[in-house]
Formats: structure tokens, C-alpha cells, sequence
């Protein structure tokens, strides 16, 4: 059995607010704690509470803020002694750097912030930092790496009792399945964790889920009708906590789905629409998905073919610097898929002529 979903990233005065809590009363209510701590000379107090206002900031896209709070929330930790405390800052600054497509630097922090979560003998930081070098592995498309270390968390996160962790974990194991291509698998894994995340209360866990299970009816079973029915769902949770990056990719997976159902201006409206959201908040990942997903609708409205395969051989390159491992994949997809000849193909052959 599963308790009810908590947000341990809400500490110290601010234990009170729950998992669901709109990100912009988090921020109201870190930023009061923050400067009465500061105020009052106790460090500890003010670390803790400005983990709330960093973690507040990075989920509403304000990444320079986000990264000054973390990083004002480690000093006042370290002033303090208090080894746990600057275990979660650090946590907090590799998941913004994850976020910002800075994954060398996002594996860094997160690794100090596990070692520093077992010196100071709090397992459950040691645990999410674990789990941000997992999902940073996942991201980048390097499955074989961190698939065992998603089961190994989930299975302690199961044997915990948590259901937060349970529904994380799922979920990035139903990805690691729907981008290989086993669907049914994704499905079951994305239906439990929306079940267990909506009976512990875990709104922001339960979007999540219903945005991987609107994915897989798209592109398995082709329910347009049904995928739209449950982004809906989903955002309207996003709209009212105020999660801007889930709210963007929730945008551009609305645009995946009308793009699959050959429904191309509808779905150039919404990559242009996630594509300026991520821009605003630099998280340029899903910038570069969007773009890649704009690019194909626009080639599908007809646009000239030498300008969609300059933006798809610039695509590509962009997403390696990112460090996504399967990028060139994507891309090879979408000239397949829009019979675009592959740019470097065609260098290879021009060279064979030439010789």
C-alpha cells in the first residue's frame, strides 16, 4: 500500500505545504521563511527554505533565479554544518542543470549530492539524487546504462511505501519501453503510475502519466480523439500548479499527436507554441524537439525541401551538442519520413563520384 504523496523538496517551516501546492504559493511562502531566517541568524532554517524558493523557480521556467537560490541554499547549508541540507541544494542545482541541457554538469552535482546525502545519513536525497542521474541517462538515450538503476530504485521505492518515487520510476521505465517500441509494456507501466499517483494525490506525478498514456494510444492504437481528451486532463492540472516545463511538454506532445493524425497546420500552431515556451524558460531540449517537430510540419505544408533539410542536418547537430545519444536516429527518421534525402548520405555519395 501506498501513502499519500509528500514533497520532502518543502522543509523546515515549510513541511506544511503539500506536493500539490501551486508553485507560485511555494515561492510566496519560501521567500517569507527565507528572509525571517535570515533575519533571525539561522542558517540552517534559511537553506531549507531557500530549497523551496529554488525548486519554486525552476519549475516555473525562471532558471537564473532558480540558479542563484540553490546556490544561496548550499552557502547558508555549508554555514550551517548541515551536510544533508547542502545534499538537497545540490540536488536542486543538477536537476536545473539537467533541465538546461548541461548534462555533464547536472551528473556532477547529482552524484556529489548522493555521496553527500549517505555522509549525512539521509536516505531520502540520497534516493532522488540517484534517481536525477537515472532519469539524466534516460534522457540522453542511454538506456543500458540506467534501466537496472530505474528497477533499483523502484523496487525500494515499492518496498517504501512511496508513492512519489513509484510513480517517477514507472514512468521512466514505461519511456525507456515506448522508445523502444514495446508499447503494450509502456502502456501497462503508464497506467499504474497514473492509478498510484492519483490515489496518493500526486496531481503533478498523475499528468505526467496521462501524458505518456495519451503518447501511446497516439502512436499505437492511432485514437487521436482519445490521446487530446487526456493532454486536456493533464494541463489543466499544469495550469493550476503552475508547472510551466510540463505545461510546454504537454504542448508539444498535443503537437505529436495532430502531426500523426496528418493534421499539420493544427499541429504547427502547437510546436510554435512550445517552442516559445521552452525558449522562455531556456530549456532547450524541448526547444530542439519542438523545432524538430515544426520543422516536419512545415515540410508537410509544403515548404521548400533544400530549407527542411538545412534545418534538419542544423537540428541534428544541435541535439548532439545537447548530448542526446539517439538524436542522429530522430533525425534520420524525419528525412525518411519526409523522403529527404539524408544530407550526409549525400556527401558520402558525392564523394564516391568524385574519387
Amino acid at each position: 500500500m501506498y501513502g499519500k504523496a509528500f514533497a520532502p523538496e518543502y522543509q523546515g517551516a515549510l513541511t506544511t505545504l503539500s506536493v500539490n501546492s501551486a508553485l507560485t504559493d511555494v515561492l510566496a511562502a519560501g521567500t517569507e521563511q527565507l528572509r525571517a531566517a535570515e533575519r533571525a541568524g539561522k542558517p540552517g532554517e534559511a537553506a531549507r527554505s531557500g530549497l523551496a524558493v529554488a525548486e519554486a523557480h525552476r519549475r516555473l521556467g525562471r532558471v537564473e533565479d532558480a540558479d542563484r537560490a540553490w546556490k544561496a541554499s548550499y552557502r547558508a547549508a555549508r554555514r550551517a554544518g548541515d551536510v544533508a541540507a547542502m545534499a538537497w541544494a545540490l540536488w536542486s542545482g543538477g536537476t536545473l542543470a539537467r533541465q538546461r541541457g548541461a548534462f555533464r554538469l547536472a551528473r556532477r552535482l547529482l552524484q556529489l549530492a548522493a555521496d553527500l546525502g549517505e555522509q549525512g545519513g539521509d536516505i531520502v536525497v540520497r534516493g532522488y539524487s540517484l534517481a536525477g542521474l537515472a532519469e539524466t541517462g534516460r534522457i540522453q538515450g542511454d538506456y543500458e546504462a540506467v534501466g537496472r538503476l530505474h528497477e533499483q530504485l523502484l523496487a525500494e521505492a515499492r518496498r517504501r511505501g512511496e508513492a512519489r518515487h513509484t510513480v517517477w520510476a514507472l514512468e521512466g521505465i514505461a519511456q525507456m519501453h515506448r522508445n523502444t517500441g514495446d508499447y503494450d509494456t509502456a502502456y501497462a507501466l503508464f497506467e499504474e503510475s497514473a492509478e498510484i499517483a492519483a490515489r496518493a494525490d500526486d496531481r503533478r506525478g498523475h499528468a505526467w502519466a496521462l501524458r505518456g498514456l495519451a503518447d501511446v494510444v497516439s502512436v499505437r492504437d492511432g485514437d487521436t480523439e482519445r490521446a487530446l481528451e487526456l493532454l486536456s486532463e493533464a494541463e489543466a492540472t499544469c495550469r493550476e500548479m503552475r508547472l510551466s516545463s510540463a505545461l510546454a511538454y504537454n504542448h508539444k506532445m498535443r503537437g505529436n499527436v495532430l502531426y500523426r493524425a496528418g493534421r499539420y497546420a493544427e499541429a504547427r500552431a502547437l510546436y510554435e507554441q512550445a517552442l516559445a515556451e521552452f525558449r522562455s524558460m531556456s530549456e532547450p531540449r524541448g526547444e530542439a524537439l519542438s523545432r524538430l517537430g515544426l520543422a516536419k510540419s512545415l515540410a508537410r505544408l509544403g515548404r521548400d525541401r533544400a530549407e527542411t533539410a538545412a534545418e534538419l542536418a542544423e537540428l541534428a547537430g544541435t541535439l548532439e551538442r545537447i548530448g542526446l545519444r539517439h538524436a542522429r536516429a530522430m533525425v534520420a527518421r524525419a528525412y525518411d519520413e519526409l523522403g529527404i534525402p539524408d544530407a550526409g548520405v549525400v556527401e558520402a555519395r558525392a564523394a564516391e563520384v568524385t574519387r
